[in-house]
């Protein structure tokens, strides 16, 4: 599970420290999985794959808005300052969890660096396309949505045909990356979840399934492809 690389305040400390939300792992550790945490390093190559030979799965966490230099474009005044390292990270690891068929779950950032790996690109700031702030409340607070799914898809079969999911996010998947397979639409016309296409699991949903512990349908998804994969 990949994490983030902030400055962190905790008792007299005032440091920069790698972190992650205790419910993205107790999520796995309830569906029966055993969390690793992957903080930002700088990145070479071997180093990916190295960590991968001992894992069998990766979750591409939430967390600040990815580089817009990533798909080719200039910042939008609300979007987060870039975290390059952080970005480049998740992009390697990605690249060689797909080279070698381990399977991935993105959750919402995670979704959106899984278009971009593929040649997507994102809208910076969605309430300028649907004229809302209702996927992201603001101050913390996570909305609910209802979310409808694409039927013959992976997460179809995992979900049904609608979900209620919370959602916090201004941005969200524009152009979709080559290969990638729309697989969950909202009311406003957002796509809230991708596939790729083909046998393979590398799911990314735009919500985040961490803040709903009782549906463990996505997380338990993952872990059972984590043991076959872990049986080949």
């Amino acid at each position: 599970m990949t994490t983030y690389l902030e400055q962190v305040r905790t008792g007299p400390w005032d440091i920069p420290a790698g972190y992650l939300p205790a419910d993205y792992f107790e999520g796995v550790i309830m569906a029966g999985g055993i969390p690793v945490l992957l903080p930002p390093q700088p990145v070479n190559t071997g180093a990916a794959i190295r960590v991968l030979d001992n894992l069998h799965a990766l979750v591409i966490t939430g967390g600040y808005d990815v580089d817009p230099a990533t798909y080719g474009q200039q910042p939008h005044p609300t979007t987060d300052q870039p975290r390059p390292d952080r970005d480049a990270w998740e992009l390697a690891l990605l690249a060689s969890a797909l080279d070698r068929g381990l399977p991935v779950l993105g959750i919402c950032r995670g979704a959106q660096l899984l278009n971009i790996a593929f040649g997507g690109t994102l809208h910076q700031h969605l309430p300028e396309v649907i004229g809302h702030n209702g996927h992201r409340a603001g101050n913390g607070v996570f909305t609910r949505l209802p979310v409808r799914t694409v039927a013959g898809t992976r997460l179809a079969a995992l979900l049904g045909e609608s979900a209620d999911v919370p959602c916090y996010h201004h941005q969200a998947i524009d152009k979709v990356g080559a290969g990638l397979v729309v697989s969950a639409w909202d009311a406003d016309g957002v796509v809230e979840a991708l596939e790729l296409a083909g046998p393979g699991f590398a799911l990314a949903v735009q919500w985040h399934p961490e803040k709903s512990l009782d549906d463990l349908r996505l997380l338990q998804a993952l872990v059972d492809e984590a043991g076959s994969y872990a049986g080949r």
